[in-house]
């Protein structure tokens, strides 16, 4: 029993040692991993914000009616061009039965207001021919007739607006709703036969239309509260629409917000801008459009590629891995400068002809693709 034990293990044994001899020779035998490298090189590094927003018409009003009643005619269509005092559309008054009555009822009393004092007048200025009165209590009859004139027709008048919507029907009628500037009709949400709100101090109205002119265009957008700092009132930029993606169109910044507004956790800046559009391109309003805007720009600098970056584990500094002798590598610590996103500018660490380890894998495979496809 004791033989047959030692038998099975030296058998075990002479089995874990066939194992171990085969791990250590199979590990021996891989290749060596290579890495490729890179070298640092000279270019320009040019550092840009990317606001996104729209391209608005500078001046855009819209005109409400100054009465309630229904839209009897439109005189225009959306995307025509109107001058100052064109006629866009007419209101249909629709009176308050109540305030009819009022308006007829004031017009009675004002009406025997003015019999009277008519007749008062006439006595008066007959005593008055005659030495009767003296030139004072005839003045007096005389001013209350004229009063008791106006106040019928002042109350005549508030009847005919009332019912018609203004005194002559002329082009200065609340009934005619024209146009306050020259431009182009954007909307026009209302349609014949709708009834309408006036202006006042307690509802904004009914909009009839929307004009604008289309001559004056600027770019309204948002920039990240890291850019904003960047950017001044006055810097030139660029603009992009997204319906002409070929085609830039020279700004001049005019607005930058004294106050950010936090959205999606990130707060945002808004800015405005005037922007050139030549005669020969149609716009319209509300494309959305991309601000491209210079940050900072320096030319023939010493840069690598971010992606060559290592970062300290501990003390978060970046270094980069240089080659020194055969697949040997030396950690060097790096200060950055400027950078674009895909390269950074290298101010100390490293120099022309260094050779740096492509240590990502995944991005290394990426930039063959990128170059691949570039071929095809």
């Amino acid at each position: 029993m004791n033989k047959t034990v030692k038998i099975i293990l030296v058998l075990v044994v002479i089995v874990l040692l066939a194992f171990v001899l085969k791990y250590f020779k199979d590990a021996n035998s891989k290749a060596i991993e290579d890495f490729k490298v890179e070298e640092p090189f000279y270019t320009a590094i040019n550092l840009k914000a990317v606001a996104t927003g729209k391209l608005n018409p500078e001046e855009e009003i819209e005109l409400k009616p100054q009465i309630t009643g229904i839209v009897d005619k439109i005189s225009v269509e959306e995307g025509d061009v109107v001058k100052k005092g064109d006629l866009i559309a007419t209101i249909r008054v629709v009176p308050n039965e109540q305030n009819l009555v009022s308006a007829k009822s004031r017009i009675n009393t004002s009406k025997l207001s003015y019999d009277n004092s008519k007749i008062l007048y006439d006595r008066n200025k007959t005593l008055f021919d005659k030495g009767v009165i003296s030139q004072q209590d005839f003045e007096n009859s005389e001013l209350s007739f004229r009063q008791a004139k106006e106040a019928l027709a002042q109350a005549q008048n508030d009847y005919q607006i009332i019912k018609q919507g203004s005194v002559s029907g002329g082009s200065s009628a609340n009934t005619n709703i024209i146009a306050q500037i020259q431009g182009t009709v954007l909307e026009i949400p209302v349609r014949e036969g709708d009834q309408v709100i006036q202006s006042n101090n307690f509802n904004e109205g009914t909009t009839i239309a929307t004009i604008a002119d289309m001559s004056k265009m600027i770019f309204e957008g948002k920039v990240d509260e890291a850019e904003v700092g960047k950017i001044v009132e006055g810097k030139e930029i660029r603009v992009v629409l997204g319906a002409i993606k070929d085609k830039e169109f020279p700004a001049k910044l005019t607005f930058v917000a004294p106050k950010g507004i936090e959205e999606n956790g990130a707060v945002q800046f808004t800015i405005k801008a005037d922007v050139t559009i030549d005669s020969t391109t149609n716009v319209r309003a509300g494309y959305s459009a991309n601000a491209q805007i210079d940050l900072d720009n320096k030319e023939d600098v010493l840069v690598i590629r971010e992606a060559l970056l290592q970062y300290n584990r501990i003390t978060e500094k970046p270094f980069v891995e240089v080659l020194t002798g055969e697949n040997k590598y030396e950690k060097k610590d790096v200060e950055l400068g400027l950078s674009d996103g895909i390269n950074v500018e290298i101010l100390d660490g490293v120099k022309e002809g260094d050779k740096i380890k492509v240590w990502n894998k995944a991005s290394l495979d990426n930039e063959d693709e990128a170059k691949k496809g570039g071929r095809k």
